[in-house]
């Protein structure tokens, strides 16, 4: 188990068992989220840091991507020094909406710019 800083213990996780539907369509409606899932599945718990994802948006963009992601319950982050670290939430998003997430990680990755 990873420890947490004083700056992760800020962020807000929703519970996926919480989340709406429509929330989550929202969440998984953008392709660069979707990007940021795909290459999130199979990864290791807390593994993947913010900065090592190829996405074609700025920094600040992403990391409001990222806020979606977690707000929608689909992501876990925490921070260990200067490096904020993610996990699919795979198991709690499956349980909340069964084979939802499964779909859009089976989508052919295409280019998330010409997508929005």
């Amino acid at each position: 188990m990873v420890a947490r800083s004083r700056r992760s213990l800020g962020l807000q996780h929703a519970e996926p068992a919480r989340v709406t539907l429509q929330d989550a369509l929202h969440a998984l409606a953008d392709p660069v989220r979707r990007q940021i899932l795909r290459a999130l599945d199979g990864e290791p718990d807390f593994s993947r840091a913010c900065g090592t994802f190829d996405l074609p948006v700025s920094k600040a963009t992403a990391s409001h991507h990222f806020a979606v992601l977690r707000a929608a319950g689909l992501l876990e982050q925490l921070d260990q020094g200067p490096r904020r670290l993610n996990r699919l939430r795979r198991a709690e998003f499956d349980a909340r909406f069964p084979g939802l997430l499964a779909l859009v990680l089976a989508e052919p990755a295409g280019d998330p710019v010409s997508d929005g």
